[in-house]
C-alpha cells in the first residue's frame, strides 16, 4: 500500500530524447507543481533566495528551487514549520521545493562535525550549540519542511578522498538509505532520493547506483562531486552513474551550475542540477552572459549603456544599463539583487533552449553553437570535448564566416 501511495507523490514522463546523446526532456509532476526538465534549481538556503523575492522567482517562470536541510532545522526549526504547515506556507511560495539532507555540511563544516554510525554530530558555527543530525532526525526535519523531493542522509567525502574512506562512505550512505526510507512519513506527498556516492571510483560508484535502484524510490541523485575534481574525472563519475540508473525515473546532479557544466551532463543524461553560483557571483557584480562572465566592477562598463544582454527579457536589462550596474556593484546592497535577477533569468533560460532543442531532436546543433559562442577561438576545454564525444556528440571548429 505505501509503495502504491508513494507512486503518486511523482510522475516522470520522458517527452524526448536526443537521438544521439544520453540527453531527453521530461515532466516531473509533483505536488505543488509541474517541473520541465532539464531543469536548474536555484539555492535558497534559509527558505529565501538571497536578492531576490519569490514573486520574482514566479515571474521569471521558476517552477522549482531549494532549501537546506542544516540551515531550516537550526532556523526557524522543525516545530515552527511544522506549525505553520510547512516552508511553502512559511515563505509564501506556491510552486516545488527540494531539501537537501544536511549531509553537504559534513563537508563544509568538517571542522565542526563529528561522523559515526549513528549521524553526525555538528557544533553550530553561530552559537556553538550541539546537534545530532542522523538519518531518522534529518527526514523528521525534511518532513515538517514539506518539499516534494527530500534526500537521504548520506555519508560525504570531500571529493579529493581517496582510499577506504570512500568506500567506507559509501556502504554507510547505502545503510542510512534504508534508515531514512523507514523514517519517511509522508510518501504520498513528499519523494525521497537516494545519493550515488563512490568519490571518483568507477566500480563504487557502480556499485553505489546498483544497490540504490533496488530500493522502491521515485528518483535519484548523484552526489558526491563538483568539489575540485578534475574535470576528466567528474565527467567519467557523472556518465558511470547515469549509465546504471534507470531511464523511467529523474536524475538529479548536487550542486553543478557551471553553463558548461549544465550542457555537457545534460547530454551525459542529467535532468535537475542545483547551486549556489548564479546569485553568489552576482554578489561580486558578475553577471552571466552566453559568452561567459561580465565583471561590471571592471572600468571597461563604465560608459557602457547597454544592458547587461541586449537579448534577455529580465526586469534588470529591461530598465538598466551596465554603466549604472558597474557605478553601484561595489556599493550599494540593491545592486546584488539586480544582478541575480538576470543570472537566475539567464540560467531558466538556458534550461528552457536546452529542453527546446531536445525536443526537436537538435541538442547536438545547440551544443556546437553554445560552444562556439563561449569559446570563439574554437579552443575547447578538451575534457567537455572528451564527454561530448562520448555520447556521440562531436565539435567542430567555429566558423570563421
Amino acid at each position: 500500500m505505501a509503495a502504491s501511495i508513494a507512486k503518486r507523490a511523482l510522475k516522470f514522463e520522458v517527452l524526448a530524447e536526443c537521438s544521439k546523446s544520453k540527453a531527453r526532456t521530461s515532466k516531473i509532476s509533483l505536488v505543488h507543481a509541474t517541473v520541465d526538465a532539464p531543469v536548474f534549481m536555484p539555492v535558497g538556503t534559509q527558505g529565501t533566495l538571497k536578492g531576490m523575492l519569490p514573486e520574482q522567482l514566479k515571474q521569471l517562470g521558476c517552477q522549482i528551487m531549494l532549501g537546506n536541510t542544516y540551515h531550516l532545522g537550526n532556523r526557524p526549526g522543525p516545530e515552527i514549520l511544522d506549525e505553520v504547515g510547512g516552508l511553502h506556507k512559511f515563505m509564501d511560495w506556491d510552486r516545488a521545493l527540494l531539501t537537501d539532507s544536511g549531509g553537504f555540511q559534513m563537508v563544509s563544516l568538517l571542522k565542526l562535525a563529528e561522523i559515526t554510525e549513528e549521524g553526525v554530530e555538528f557544533e553550530a558555527p553561530h552559537d556553538g550549540s550541539k546537534l545530532l543530525l542522523t538519518p531518522e532526525k534529518s527526514i523528521e526535519i525534511q518532513n515538517a519542511i514539506g518539499a516534494d523531493i527530500i534526500m537521504q542522509l548520506d555519508d560525504v567525502v570531500h571529493t579529493l578522498t581517496t582510499g577506504h574512506r570512500v568506500e567506507e562512505a559509501m556502504h554507510r550512505t547505502i545503510r542510512w538509505l534504508d534508515r531514512c526510507i523507514a523514517a519517511h512519513k509522508k510518501p504520498e506527498l513528499q519523494n525521497l532520493f537516494p545519493i550515488v556516492q563512490g568519490g571518483l571510483n568507477p566500480e563504487l560508484r557502480k556499485q553505489c547506483a546498483q544497490e540504490l535502484i533496488k530500493r522502491d524510490v521515485n528518483g535519484f541523485a548523484i552526489g558526491g562531486l563538483s568539489g575540485g575534481e578534475e574535470k576528466s574525472a567528474f565527467w567519467r563519475m557523472v556518465s558511470t552513474s547515469t549509465d546504471v540508473l534507470p531511464k523511467e525515473k529523474p536524475r538529479y546532479l548536487m550542486g553543478v551550475g557551471f553553463a558548461l557544466d549544465l550542457v555537457v551532463c545534460v547530454a551525459l543524461g542529467c535532468d535537475m542540477f542545483d547551486c549556489v553560483f548564479p546569485t553568489r557571483t552576482a554578489r561580486f557584480g558578475c553577471a552571466l552572459v552566453s559568452t561567459g562572465q561580465l565583471q561590471l566592477k571592471k572600468t571597461e562598463f563604465k560608459s557602457d549603456f547597454r544592458p547587461i544582454d541586449e537579448n534577455c527579457e529580465c526586469s534588470t536589462c529591461k530598465k538598466y544599463t551596465r554603466a549604472y550596474l558597474h557605478t553601484i556593484a561595489a556599493h550599494e546592497a540593491v545592486a546584488a539583487s539586480l544582478i541575480t535577477v538576470h543570472n537566475v533569468c539567464f540560467m531558466l533560460n538556458l534550461m528552457k533552449s536546452i529542453r527546446e532543442s531536445i525536443l526537436v531532436d537538435k541538442f547536438p546543433e545547440f551544443v556546437q553553437n553554445f560552444m562556439s559562442v563561449r569559446f570563439p577561438t574554437g579552443e575547447y576545454p578538451s575534457w567537455a570535448i572528451e564527454a561530448l564525444s562520448s555520447v556521440n556528440i562531436q565539435l567542430s571548429p567555429p566558423s570563421s564566416t
